[in-house]
């Protein structure tokens, strides 16, 4: 069934009608087909020099978070499919661990020409951010990340000063879905944060299509 939503975000109608034909299930990152290299790194396996600068752009459009949809239940096959095929924690650990991880409550951003818009319990805060660079990480697992840096501009704005975006793309591509990382101190405080990264979907898709994404994709 479609959402029943209220979204409160202040960006323009064709914004949003924009969102919904561009991230449309279907019509987004899997539909393109990826190269044996993007596959990999995707999977956190990748050269430093294959990672490429990336605009704000790559994540424009409106975004919900995911953390309602595990909290109502509506994720529990994810976790069921995770339990059963990697073997490394119970459902309920799986719980525990993503409660942590996508725990925000930003529910709802909207992003367009460098504006990104926070809508915080009804609450919408917006900046203008700039690029400051990417990070590559590396993991005790062996793996790596990339994170993609950004500055709000404006002293007085309550939205986040400093965010980075990891979407596990190392290049210049529209994003599909991403974690981002939120906060006041510095990028570098950050770059520390390795247990709570909120997780956003595209706005247009329904819950079905987003546990979709999240089993197949």
């Amino acid at each position: 069934m479609p959402k029943n939503k209220l979204l409160n975000i202040t960006l323009s109608v064709s914004l949003a009608l924009g969102s919904f034909s561009v991230f449309g299930h279907g019509s987004h990152s899997h539909t393109h087909p990826q190269s044996e290299k993007a596959i990999q790194a995707s999977k956190g396996i990748f050269e430093e020099s294959d990672v490429k600068d990336r605009q704000l752009s790559d994540w424009q459009g409106v975004w919900e978070s995911v953390n309602p949809l595990l909290l109502n239940g509506k994720l529990d096959s994810v976790l069921e499919h995770k339990a059963k095929n990697n073997k490394d924690k119970s459902v309920e650990e799986y719980r525990q661990y993503y409660k942590q991880g996508y725990a925000t409550d930003i529910n709802n951003i909207g992003i367009e020409n460098n504006v990104i818009e926070f809508t915080e319990n009804g609450v919408v805060n917006s900046c203008h951010y700039t690029y400051s660079g990417y990070k590559i990480l590396n993991y005790i697992s062996g793996k790596k990340g990339v994170r993609y840096l950004f500055e709000c501009q404006d002293a007085n704005s309550k939205a986040p000063k400093y965010i980075q975006f990891s979407d596990h793309i190392i290049e210049p591509q529209q994003s599909g879905h991403f974690h981002l990382y939120m906060g006041n101190e510095s990028q570098e405080k950050l770059l520390n944060q390795l247990d709570n990264w909120p997780t956003y979907y595209p706005y247009s898709l329904t819950d079905e299509q987003i546990v979709h994404e999240m089993l197949y994709h």
